[in-house]
Protein backbone atom coordinates (compact mmCIF):
# COMPACT_ATOMS: atom_id res chain seq x y z
CA UNK A 1 0.00 0.00 0.00
CA UNK A 2 1.52 3.35 -1.02
CA UNK A 3 1.87 6.32 1.37
CA UNK A 4 -0.75 8.20 -0.60
CA UNK A 5 -3.21 5.33 -0.27
CA UNK A 6 -2.57 5.16 3.48
CA UNK A 7 -3.31 8.88 3.81
CA UNK A 8 -6.50 8.52 1.80
CA UNK A 9 -7.69 5.62 3.95
CA UNK A 10 -6.67 7.25 7.21
CA UNK A 11 -8.51 10.50 6.54
CA UNK A 12 -11.64 9.21 4.82
CA UNK A 13 -14.98 10.17 6.40
CA UNK A 14 -15.65 7.14 8.64
CA UNK A 15 -12.07 7.05 9.92
CA UNK A 16 -12.17 10.80 10.57
CA UNK A 17 -15.32 10.28 12.66
CA UNK A 18 -13.52 7.55 14.59
CA UNK A 19 -10.51 9.79 15.28
CA UNK A 20 -12.77 12.61 16.47
CA UNK A 21 -14.29 10.13 18.95
CA UNK A 22 -10.83 9.35 20.34
CA UNK A 23 -9.88 13.04 20.42
CA UNK A 24 -12.95 13.77 22.58
CA UNK A 25 -11.84 11.38 25.35
CA UNK A 26 -9.70 13.93 27.28
CA UNK A 27 -12.48 16.52 26.94
CA UNK A 28 -15.01 14.18 28.55
CA UNK A 29 -12.54 13.27 31.31
CA UNK A 30 -11.86 16.94 32.00
CA UNK A 31 -15.54 17.75 32.50
CA UNK A 32 -16.02 14.58 34.57
CA UNK A 33 -13.10 15.30 36.88
CA UNK A 34 -14.33 18.77 37.88
CA UNK A 35 -17.61 17.66 39.43
CA UNK A 36 -20.64 19.93 39.15
CA UNK A 37 -24.13 19.60 37.72
CA UNK A 38 -23.21 21.61 34.65
CA UNK A 39 -19.89 19.82 34.01
CA UNK A 40 -21.48 16.40 34.56
CA UNK A 41 -24.28 17.23 32.14
CA UNK A 42 -21.80 18.33 29.46
CA UNK A 43 -19.68 15.19 29.95
CA UNK A 44 -22.76 12.96 29.71
CA UNK A 45 -24.02 14.65 26.53
CA UNK A 46 -20.58 14.43 24.88
CA UNK A 47 -20.33 10.76 25.77
CA UNK A 48 -23.84 10.11 24.42
CA UNK A 49 -22.92 11.79 21.11
CA UNK A 50 -19.71 9.75 20.89
CA UNK A 51 -21.71 6.60 21.62
CA UNK A 52 -24.08 7.46 18.77
CA UNK A 53 -21.19 8.05 16.35
CA UNK A 54 -19.91 4.57 17.22
CA UNK A 55 -22.65 3.23 14.96
CA UNK A 56 -22.40 6.14 12.50
CA UNK A 57 -18.83 5.55 11.31
CA UNK A 58 -19.48 1.87 10.59
CA UNK A 59 -22.71 2.69 8.75
CA UNK A 60 -20.98 5.36 6.63
CA UNK A 61 -18.09 3.01 5.83
CA UNK A 62 -20.44 0.26 4.61
CA UNK A 63 -22.80 2.66 2.83
CA UNK A 64 -20.05 4.39 0.86
CA UNK A 65 -17.82 1.37 0.36
CA UNK A 66 -15.09 2.85 2.55
CA UNK A 67 -14.35 -0.19 4.71
CA UNK A 68 -10.56 -0.17 5.17
CA UNK A 69 -7.91 -2.11 7.05
CA UNK A 70 -7.12 1.01 9.10
CA UNK A 71 -10.81 1.45 9.88
CA UNK A 72 -11.11 -2.15 11.08
CA UNK A 73 -8.30 -1.39 13.54
CA UNK A 74 -9.34 2.11 14.63
CA UNK A 75 -13.07 1.50 15.18
CA UNK A 76 -12.86 -1.22 17.87
CA UNK A 77 -9.85 0.56 19.40
CA UNK A 78 -11.87 3.77 19.77
CA UNK A 79 -14.78 1.83 21.30
CA UNK A 80 -12.55 0.29 23.97
CA UNK A 81 -10.63 3.49 24.72
CA UNK A 82 -13.79 5.57 25.17
CA UNK A 83 -15.49 3.04 27.45
CA UNK A 84 -12.38 2.17 29.49
CA UNK A 85 -11.30 5.79 29.96
CA UNK A 86 -14.77 6.75 31.22
CA UNK A 87 -14.99 3.74 33.54
CA UNK A 88 -11.52 4.34 35.04
CA UNK A 89 -12.44 7.97 35.76
CA UNK A 90 -15.75 6.86 37.31
CA UNK A 91 -13.84 4.44 39.56
CA UNK A 92 -11.56 7.33 40.58
CA UNK A 93 -14.63 9.39 41.51
CA UNK A 94 -16.15 6.49 43.47
CA UNK A 95 -19.15 6.07 41.17
CA UNK A 96 -18.20 2.58 39.92
CA UNK A 97 -16.66 -0.35 41.80
CA UNK A 98 -13.16 -1.32 40.64
CA UNK A 99 -14.12 -4.98 40.15
CA UNK A 100 -16.63 -3.96 37.47
CA UNK A 101 -13.86 -2.42 35.37
CA UNK A 102 -11.68 -5.50 35.92
CA UNK A 103 -14.47 -7.75 34.59
CA UNK A 104 -15.06 -5.48 31.58
CA UNK A 105 -11.34 -5.30 30.76
CA UNK A 106 -10.88 -9.03 31.26
CA UNK A 107 -13.74 -9.76 28.91
CA UNK A 108 -12.27 -7.51 26.20
CA UNK A 109 -8.80 -9.07 26.51
CA UNK A 110 -10.21 -12.60 26.30
CA UNK A 111 -12.43 -11.92 23.27
CA UNK A 112 -9.70 -9.93 21.47
CA UNK A 113 -7.23 -12.77 22.06
CA UNK A 114 -9.66 -15.36 20.73
CA UNK A 115 -10.37 -13.24 17.65
CA UNK A 116 -6.63 -12.95 16.96
CA UNK A 117 -6.17 -16.71 17.23
CA UNK A 118 -9.27 -17.37 15.09
CA UNK A 119 -8.04 -15.03 12.32
CA UNK A 120 -4.61 -16.67 12.36
CA UNK A 121 -6.36 -20.00 11.77
CA UNK A 122 -8.53 -18.56 9.00
CA UNK A 123 -11.69 -18.85 11.12
CA UNK A 124 -14.40 -16.21 10.99
CA UNK A 125 -16.72 -16.03 14.01
CA UNK A 126 -19.52 -13.50 13.60
CA UNK A 127 -20.27 -11.13 16.47
CA UNK A 128 -23.46 -12.09 18.27
CA UNK A 129 -26.41 -9.93 19.23
CA UNK A 130 -25.46 -10.32 22.90
CA UNK A 131 -22.23 -8.40 22.30
CA UNK A 132 -24.05 -5.60 20.47
CA UNK A 133 -26.61 -5.31 23.27
CA UNK A 134 -23.76 -5.22 25.78
CA UNK A 135 -22.23 -2.26 23.94
CA UNK A 136 -25.52 -0.35 23.85
CA UNK A 137 -26.14 -0.96 27.56
CA UNK A 138 -22.61 0.14 28.44
CA UNK A 139 -22.98 3.41 26.52
CA UNK A 140 -26.35 4.22 28.11
CA UNK A 141 -25.14 3.17 31.58
CA UNK A 142 -21.98 5.29 31.42
CA UNK A 143 -24.00 8.25 30.13
CA UNK A 144 -26.21 8.10 33.24
CA UNK A 145 -23.20 7.59 35.53
CA UNK A 146 -21.55 10.69 34.04
CA UNK A 147 -24.81 12.60 34.54
CA UNK A 148 -24.60 11.43 38.18
CA UNK A 149 -26.99 13.78 39.97
CA UNK A 150 -30.70 13.47 40.80
CA UNK A 151 -33.03 15.28 38.42
CA UNK A 152 -36.73 16.14 38.78
CA UNK A 153 -39.15 15.01 36.07
CA UNK A 154 -42.64 16.41 35.66
CA UNK A 155 -45.54 14.86 33.72
CA UNK A 156 -48.44 17.27 33.93
CA UNK A 157 -49.83 16.97 37.46
CA UNK A 158 -47.33 14.29 38.49
CA UNK A 159 -43.67 14.83 39.30
CA UNK A 160 -40.86 12.68 40.64
CA UNK A 161 -37.09 12.67 40.98
CA UNK A 162 -34.76 10.08 39.52
CA UNK A 163 -31.17 9.43 40.53
CA UNK A 164 -29.02 9.22 37.38
CA UNK A 165 -26.25 7.43 39.27
CA UNK A 166 -28.56 4.64 40.48
CA UNK A 167 -30.04 4.20 36.99
CA UNK A 168 -26.54 4.05 35.48
CA UNK A 169 -25.33 1.55 38.07
CA UNK A 170 -28.30 -0.75 37.41
CA UNK A 171 -27.75 -0.61 33.65
CA UNK A 172 -24.01 -1.18 34.07
CA UNK A 173 -24.62 -4.34 36.10
CA UNK A 174 -27.07 -5.49 33.44
CA UNK A 175 -24.43 -4.88 30.77
CA UNK A 176 -22.03 -7.05 32.79
CA UNK A 177 -24.41 -9.98 32.46
CA UNK A 178 -24.39 -9.62 28.67
CA UNK A 179 -20.60 -9.05 28.72
CA UNK A 180 -19.94 -12.35 30.45
CA UNK A 181 -22.59 -14.21 28.47
CA UNK A 182 -21.37 -12.90 25.08
CA UNK A 183 -17.78 -13.79 26.02
CA UNK A 184 -18.86 -17.33 26.93
CA UNK A 185 -20.84 -17.61 23.67
CA UNK A 186 -17.85 -16.43 21.65
CA UNK A 187 -15.56 -18.85 23.49
CA UNK A 188 -18.00 -21.70 22.84
CA UNK A 189 -18.25 -20.83 19.13
CA UNK A 190 -14.46 -20.61 18.98
CA UNK A 191 -14.04 -24.12 20.43
CA UNK A 192 -16.66 -25.53 18.05
CA UNK A 193 -14.93 -23.94 15.04
CA UNK A 194 -11.43 -25.04 16.04
CA UNK A 195 -12.28 -28.59 17.12
CA UNK A 196 -15.11 -29.42 14.75
CA UNK A 197 -14.79 -32.87 13.17
CA UNK A 198 -12.91 -32.92 9.90
CA UNK A 199 -15.16 -33.19 6.86
CA UNK A 200 -14.79 -36.25 4.69
CA UNK A 201 -13.82 -36.08 0.98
Amino acid sequence: MSARTVRQEFFNLPNSITMVRMAMIPVILWFTYFESRKASFIAAMLFAVIGATDFLDGWVARRRGLVTVIGKFLDPLADKLVVMAALVMLVHLGRVAAWVVIVVMGREFIVSGLRTIAMSEGIVIAAGQDGKLKTILQIVAITFLLLHYAYPIEFGFASFEYDANKVGTLLLYLSLVFSVWSAWTYFSDFLKAVYRPAQGP
